[in-house]
């Protein structure tokens, strides 16, 4: 699909693309290990003419994967099934009557609107075929709605009504020492654990990081993200590839079977820059995390937040096309509770942007790093699994979608001591001059 994006790029048109899959087994999954609607979400991005599946399976197997891709894509659905399953021989006994009913039945139902046959099929099948659906109306395409569909090996689907997504943030280099020293002394196998351990934990989604300066990244990337594919128990979550290296960035988009999401782009290094990316994570069909950062540096206050986010999704939207289901914007979790007077606000600067995003540009998801903002308390966990689990119930409150966390160590809101509660939500909603020395005496 990249290649064919690239070369629509120098031809300067559109070529109609028709994607077919394989569902191999009574499983209902690709060789690969996708489910059908996780292959469907891996490949959309591409606005095929149609998707649909062939091979492997007769008709009367392949009539409920054809189903799910009849109510959940919002293009044309082909099927071309086997004449039957192979007998002790190898070969096809089905006759082109019995085939050419089966496949009747996916046309009188509406799940069709291109059919033919795969193996086993002979131009008397396909004769038998085409006369059915010479008499019946094609397939009326359905209203697809426009939510986030992330894909491993099984699907992700970000609607309005969905709970707080997880991010699992432990296979980070640069947050995690655990990670970052069992990848810099090339112990891959263990770091896989720490992924495990947060799909056990409870993350939707899982952030790589590989951005080490004494660290091969794109080596690194590529290696570690080919191990989670061999992985099936991590492998079905979408991955989100997160670096500053663009470089690193597309080598872990190559290795993604899904659809993932690419953490980050910004206005940074200008608008340029940003539309260039843009369109290449567009053509590699993945999701982006967009940092409220621009040309005069890091958003730190409400105003600041709201006119890059508006501006970068205007370029986004409007002017490249860039599914708006598809833009996370991270306004900037900064660290509270420092000393100094100008962080006081923090907090209730992002939990006020992340309301204005969610009211002013429609289908935009928000996240962000919630730990950054207990920074000022490591080394005290109960403290600072206090602050995160508060400053996320006012902030999913507000509309945040996602957050990278540490799926397994969040403190549950109801359970946190009042005395503790009260002084980490003054510090948090900025409610007292003195809340900062208040929470450290507390702690």
């Amino acid at each position: 699909i990249v290649a064919i994006k690239k070369y629509e790029e120098v031809v300067g048109r559109k070529l109609e693309i028709m994607i077919s899959g394989t569902i191999t087994d009574a499983s209902g999954r690709t060789l690969s290990g996708q489910t059908a609607e996780a292959f469907l979400n891996s490949v959309m991005h591409a606005k095929p003419l149609s998707i649909g599946f062939n091979c492997a399976l007769g008709a009367k197997e392949m009539r409920p994967h054809i189903e799910e891709l009849a109510t959940k894509a919002g293009c044309y659905v082909s099927a071309y099934p086997n004449a039957g399953l192979p007998n002790e021989f190898g070969a096809y006994d089905e006759q082109p009557h019995e085939t050419a009913h089966l496949v009747d039945d996916f046309i009188q139902s509406g799940f069709v609107n291109i059919v033919g046959g795969c193996c086993g099929t002979t131009p008397d099948h396909i004769g038998c075929i085409a006369r059915n659906a010479k008499k019946a109306s094609p397939r009326k395409l359905p209203t697809i709605e426009p939510f986030m569909r992330l894909s491993g090996l099984e699907p992700v689907t970000i609607t309005p009504e969905s709970i707080f997504v997880n991010v699992g943030e432990r296979t980070n280099i640069t947050g995690s020492p655990k990670f970052s020293k069992l990848i810099l002394g090339g112990d891959y196998e263990a770091a896989l654990a720490v992924a495990l351990q947060q799909v056990e934990g409870g993350a939707q989604i899982i952030d790589v990081n590989m951005d080490e300066g004494m660290l091969d990244s794109e080596a690194a990337m590529t290696k570690f993200l080919n191990l989670i594919a061999s992985e099936p128990d991590i492998a079905k979550l979408p991955i989100m590839v997160d670096s500053s290296k663009w470089s690193v960035i597309e080598n872990g988009l190559k290795c993604l079977q899904g659809k993932g999401i690419v953490n980050s782009i910004s206005l940074k290094e200008g608008e340029d820059k940003f539309r260039e990316s843009a369109r290449k994570i567009m053509q590699y069909g993945a999701a982006v995390v967009v940092m409220a950062f621009d040309e005069q540096g890091q958003a730190d206050n409400y105003e600041r937040r709201k006119e890059i986010c508006k501006r970068s999704y205007n370029i986004l939207v409007h002017e490249i096309g860039f599914p708006p289901e598809d833009i996370i914007f991270d306004p900037n979790i900064l660290t509270v509770a420092t000393g100094l007077e100008e962080h006081n606000n923090y907090a209730v600067d992002f939990i006020n942007a992340t309301r204005w995003i969610k009211e002013n540009l429609p289908h935009a998801k928000v996240s962000g790093g919630v730990s950054n903002i207990s920074f000022s308390f490591r080394g005290n966990n109960v403290v600072r699994e206090a602050m995160h689990s508060a400053f996320l119930y006012h902030a999913i409150q507000a509309g945040l979608d996602m957050g990278i966390v540490n799926a397994g160590m969040l403190e549950v809101y109801q359970e946190i001591p009042p005395e503790l509660l009260e002084r980490v939500e003054d510090v948090l909603l900025n409610r007292r001059d003195d809340a900062t020395e208040r929470l450290v005496e507390y702690a």
